[in-house]
C-alpha cells in the first residue's frame, strides 16, 4: 500500500512538475511578445488645449478627449480613497496581483456559475497595464500578459507614479478623460473642491460610464455612488457620519457645456483656434495641452459687440419689419414645437415666443420653455405681452419688395408667429420685440503700440453665422482708405497747406474702359482747397488729383508698406478705395499711424506655452539684453530695443493724424466732437452706399468698424460712413474710454505750428475764423505765392462751386505748379 502510494506520488510529481514546467514554458513564449512597459516613463497623453484671456480668464478648450494632467501630489487624499476603495483597496500592499482578492473573486464566479456576469479581480496597477499596453481582448492569454507586466510595472515605479497614470488615463463618460477633466466635466469644479459624495461618484463611473449616466440612470448611479462611500467607510477614509451625510446627498451633477466659456468672445476665439492650427497643426491644439495667452481684453470686446449690435439694430428697425422667425402650430401644447426651435447661445437676453393672441393693442405671447440639466423641457409655460406702443419701428412691414404701413398688431402679428423677444427691464411679463438683422458687420480695436487685438467682433452672432466679417469679409474700404494716399503725399515733399483743385476730371482709362469720371459724394465742387481740407470733407476729386500728380505707383507702395493690400493695382480708382481689404487690415494700418509711423504685426496671441509651461510662442520679439541680470550693481535700468521698421516719418504721422482730428472736429465725423477728447480718424462710403466704414483713434486705442449687407448690395441714401458707422464708434468710445483720462496726441520735436488759411493754404493771422494752426516739417512752411496743384487738367468751362475770393482769383488766373 506505501509502495502504491509512493508511486501515485512520483507520478503525481512528474506531473506536477511538467505541468510547472509547461507554464513556466508558456510565460516565457509570452514574455517574449510583451510590450515595453518602459513607455510608461514617456507617457504623453491627449490633453486638452485651453485659450484664456489677457487677464487669464478661460476661453475655451478644444480636445478631442478632455483631460487635464494632474500630478498625485494635486490629488487630494479623499480623491484616491474613493479610487481605491471602489478598484483595489488593497493596492498599496499587493505585489501587482491581490492574491486574496483573486482568490475570493473565483470563489464568487463558482458559486455564481452561469447565473451573474463573472466578477473581476484587476488591480489598478492591472488596469494600468491594460489600458497602456494591451487590448480588452478576453482570454487567458491577455490577463497572463497582464499579470507579468503588473509585476515588472510595480518593480519599476512607485505606488503614486502607477496610480497617477490610473488616474489621468481612464474614461469618466461625457467625453471625459482623466480625474481633472472628469471633475470639470461633471461638477464644473476643480480636483480639490470635490465632495466625498462627488468624489465618490467618479470613482464609481469608471467601471462603465454609460450604466451610472447621471441622468440616463440616476437610481444606478446614486446605488453605485454609495457603494463606495460604504467601501471608504469600511476602510476607514471617512467616518460613520460623513458616510451617512454623503450618502443623502443629491448626485448634483451640473454638466460643464463646451466651446466658448467667455460671453461674447466666439469669432475671437475661432480665430485663435485657426491660427494655431495652421502654425502647429491639428494635433497640438487637440491633443498638445497648450495654454494660450491671448490679447482679448474682455470688458472692452463687449463694449464693441454692444457698440455694433446697437448698430445693426438701429439701421435694420429703420427699415422695417420683415415678419416672423418662423411658424408653429399653437394648437394643443405650443412648448414642445417652440422648444425644438434654437436660440442663439450667444444672444442670452433675447428669448423665443409664440404669439398666441393678437387685439390692436398687445400681442399675448408664450416664451419658450426651458431646459433641465439632461435637456429635456420642463412643464412650466410662461407668457408675456408685447405692448404696440414698444415696437412702432414694426408697423412698417416688408414682405419681400412689398413695403406697407400697417395700423395697429394686428397688421403685424399672426398666431402661431415665432419672434425674438427681449424682457423689458423693470419687467417679468412685458417684453420688445426684435428681429435678426439682414445687414452685418465687422469691428476691430487694437493697441496701437504693439498690435495686440483687444477686441474683435465677427458679426451680429457666431451662433448663427461663424463667418468673421473683420478678417474673412474682404470689402472696398472707400474714403476711409484716403488717409494712405495723403500719407504718401505728406512724407513726399507735400504740405497739409498744399492746395489741390477740387473740381471735375476726366480719366481716359484705354480700350474699351472708356473714361473715368469721379465725382464727390455731394455732386459739387469746392475748387482749390488745401490738403486738410480735402480730407476733412472727403473730397474724391481733390484725391484723384493728388494721386494722378504723385503717381499711382508711389500710393501703391504705401498701400503695401502699411499692410492695407498685399499687391496694389496702380490705377486711380483706387486712391478711391475701391480695391478690396478687410476691417483688421485697416485698422492695422491705422495703428501705424497712431504710434508714429513704427511697423506692426498685429497678433491675437501673447504667448503660448506647451504642457510642460515652456513658451513656444511670444508676440512680444523686442529684446533686452540686460533684462535678466542676476542682481543690481548700480547699472542703468535696462532698455527695450525696438528695431521694428519705420513705415512713415514720425512727423508725417503727427501731420495726418492732425488732419484726420480734423474731421472730426469740422468734417464728416463731427458727431464724434461730444466725445470732448483727441480723437482723429475717417469715414468712408463705398458707391452705391454698398459699405459704411469709420476708423478712428485716440493716442492709445484704434478702434475700426464695417457695415454692410454680405452680399453687397445699397443700403440706401445717406447711410454713410458718417451716419451709420461712426456712431457705432461714438457707442465704443464712450464705454472702453470712459474711465480714462483725456490725451493729447503728441507733437513730435523739431515740428513748426503756423497759423494758416484752411482755404488757401497761406500764412494768416492767429485768431481769425477762417485760421487753424497747422504743423510744418523742418524746412517746409506754407506756400510763399499761391499756387495749385491740378490746374493743368482744369476746364474753364467746368461748373465749380466757388467758395472764396481767392479761390475765384486763383480759377481765373490759372494758377498751378507743385511746391
Amino acid at each position: 500500500m506505501i509502495r502504491l502510494i509512493g508511486y501515485f506520488f512520483g507520478i503525481g510529481t512528474v506531473m506536477a512538475l511538467l505541468g510547472a514546467a509547461g507554464v513556466a514554458l508558456y510565460v516565457v513564449s509570452i514574455s517574449k511578445d510583451l510590450p515595453d512597459y518602459e513607455v510608461l516613463a514617456k507617457y504623453e497623453p491627449p490633453v486638452m488645449t485651453r485659450i484664456h484671456s489677457s487677464d487669464g480668464q478661460l476661453m475655451a478648450e478644444f480636445a478631442r478627449e478632455r483631460r487635464l494632467y494632474l500630478p498625485i501630489q494635486a490629488v487630494p487624499d479623499r480623491v484616491k480613497a474613493a479610487f481605491i476603495s471602489a478598484e483595489d483597496k488593497n493596492f498599496y500592499q499587493h505585489p501587482g496581483v491581490d492574491i486574496s482578492g483573486l482568490a475570493r473573486a473565483i470563489v464568487v464566479n463558482v458559486q455564481n456559475w452561469g447565473s451573474r456576469r463573472p466578477v473581476g479581480a484587476s488591480t489598478i496597477t492591472q488596469q494600468v497595464a491594460k489600458n497602456f499596453l494591451l487590448s480588452n481582448d478576453q482570454t487567458i492569454g491577455r490577463k497572463v500578459k497582464e499579470a507579468i507586466l503588473s509585476f515588472r510595472i510595480e518593480q519599476a515605479y512607485s505606488k503614486d507614479r502607477i496610480l497617477e497614470l490610473y488616474l489621468n488615463e481612464i474614461f469618466f463618460g461625457l467625453n471625459s478623460y482623466g480625474i481633472a477633466g472628469a471633475a470639470l466635466t461633471y461638477y464644473n469644479k476643480s480636483v480639490n473642491e470635490l465632495t466625498i459624495a462627488q468624489a465618490a461618484y467618479l470613482a464609481a463611473l469608471p467601471k462603465g460610464p454609460s450604466n451610472y449616466h447621471p441622468f440616463r440612470q440616476p437610481d444606478r448611479a446614486i446605488e453605485r455612488r454609495n457603494w463606495v462611500i460604504d467601501r471608504m467607510a469600511e476602510n476607514g477614509y471617512v467616518t460613520a457620519e460623513e458616510a451617512k451625510e454623503a450618502k443623502n446627498e443629491p448626485l448634483g451633477v451640473t454638466p460643464r457645456h463646451t466651446g466658448n466659456y467667455l460671453f461674447a468672445s466666439e469669432y475671437f476665439t475661432e480665430e485663435v483656434r485657426r491660427q494655431i492650427i495652421q502654425r502647429y497643426g491639428e494635433n497640438a491644439l487637440y491633443e498638445g495641452g497648450l495654454s494660450v495667452r491671448t490679447t482679448l481684453d474682455p470688458k472692452m470686446q463687449v463694449q464693441a459687440r454692444a457698440a455694433l449690435q446697437h448698430g445693426l439694430f438701429k439701421f435694420d428697425e429703420a427699415k422695417g419689419y420683415r415678419g416672423a422667425y418662423k411658424t408653429i402650430s399653437t394648437a394643443g401644447d405650443w412648448g414642445i414645437p417652440l422648444s425644438e426651435i434654437k436660440e442663439f447661445s450667444d444672444v442670452p437676453d433675447w428669448r423665443l415666443a409664440v404669439v398666441l393672441e393678437v387685439t390692436p393693442q398687445q400681442a399675448i405671447i408664450g416664451l419658450r420653455p426651458e431646459q433641465d440639466a439632461s435637456g429635456k423641457v420642463v412643464q412650466e409655460r410662461k407668457q408675456g405681452t408685447i405692448a404696440a406702443d414698444d415696437i412702432k419701428w414694426a408697423f412698417r412691414v416688408i414682405d419681400g419688395d412689398k413695403r406697407t404701413s400697417a395700423k395697429s398688431l394686428e397688421g403685424v402679428f399672426n398666431v402661431g408667429d415665432v419672434v425674438f423677444v427681449q424682457k423689458k427691464e423693470g419687467s417679468e411679463t412685458e417684453f420688445d420685440l426684435h428681429q435678426i438683422p439682414k445687414i452685418e458687420g465687422g469691428a476691430v480695436a487694437m493697441d496701437p503700440h504693439t498690435g495686440r487685438v483687444l477686441a474683435m467682433v465677427g458679426g451680429f452672432s457666431f451662433a448663427q453665422s461663424e463667418f468673421n466679417r473683420a478678417t474673412q469679409a474682404m470689402r472696398q474700404p472707400g474714403s476711409s482708405f484716403k488717409p494712405f494716399v495723403y500719407s504718401a503725399a505728406l512724407d513726399n515733399g507735400y504740405t497739409p497747406a498744399s492746395v489741390v483743385l477740387d473740381g471735375p476730371i476726366s480719366v481716359d482709362q484705354g480700350g474699351s474702359l472708356g473714361v473715368w469720371a469721379p465725382k464727390n459724394y455731394s455732386g459739387k465742387f469746392a475748387g482749390p482747397s488745401t490738403l486738410r481740407y480735402g480730407i476733412e470733407q472727403s473730397r474724391n476729386l481733390m484725391t484723384v488729383r493728388l494721386a494722378q500728380d504723385m503717381g499711382m505707383k508711389l500710393v501703391a507702395e504705401y498701400a503695401e508698406r502699411f499692410g492695407i493690400y498685399d499687391k496694389m493695382l496702380p490705377v486711380l480708382a483706387m486712391s478711391l478705395g475701391s480695391g478690396e481689404t478687410t476691417v483688421l487690415r485697416m485698422v492695422t494700418g491705422y495703428s501705424i499711424i497712431a504710434n508714429g509711423g513704427r511697423k506692426i504685426t498685429p497678433s491675437m496671441v501673447d504667448r503660448i506655452q506647451d504642457r510642460y509651461g515652456k513658451t513656444v510662442f511670444k508676440h512680444d520679439e523686442r529684446k533686452c539684453e540686460n533684462c535678466s541680470a542676476d542682481e543690481w550693481t548700480g547699472q542703468n535700468e535696462p532698455e527695450l530695443i525696438d528695431d521694428r521698421d519705420q513705415v512713415l516719418d514720425p512727423m508725417t504721422a503727427y501731420q495726418i493724424t492732425s488732419m484726420m482730428e480734423g474731421v472730426v472736429q469740422r468734417g464728416t465725423a463731427t458727431i464724434l466732437k461730444s466725445l470732448n477728447r483727441p480723437i482723429a480718424g475717417k469715414t468712408g462710403t463705398t458707391n452705391d452706399e454698398k459699405d459704411a466704414w469709420f476708423i478712428g483713434f485716440t493716442p492709445d486705442l484704434v478702434f475700426g468698424v464695417y457695415l454692410g449687407y454680405d452680399n453687397p448690395q445699397p443700403m440706401g441714401h445717406g447711410f454713410t460712413g458718417s451716419g451709420l458707422a461712426a456712431p457705432v464708434f461714438k457707442d465704443f468710445a464712450e464705454a472702453a474710454l470712459k474711465d480714462q483720462r483725456s490725451v493729447d496726441f503728441r507733437v513730435p520735436e523739431g515740428m513748426t505750428v503756423l497759423p494758416i488759411d484752411r482755404k488757401t493754404g497761406m500764412q494768416a493771422s492767429e485768431g481769425g475764423a477762417n485760421v487753424i494752426m497747422e504743423a510744418f516739417k523742418p524746412g517746409t512752411g506754407p506756400a510763399g505765392s499761391y499756387s495749385v496743384i491740378g490746374m493743368d487738367t482744369f476746364s474753364e468751362g467746368s461748373p465749380v462751386e466757388v467758395q472764396s475770393p481767392n479761390v475765384n482769383r486763383a480759377i481765373q488766373g490759372g494758377g498751378g505748379g507743385l511746391f
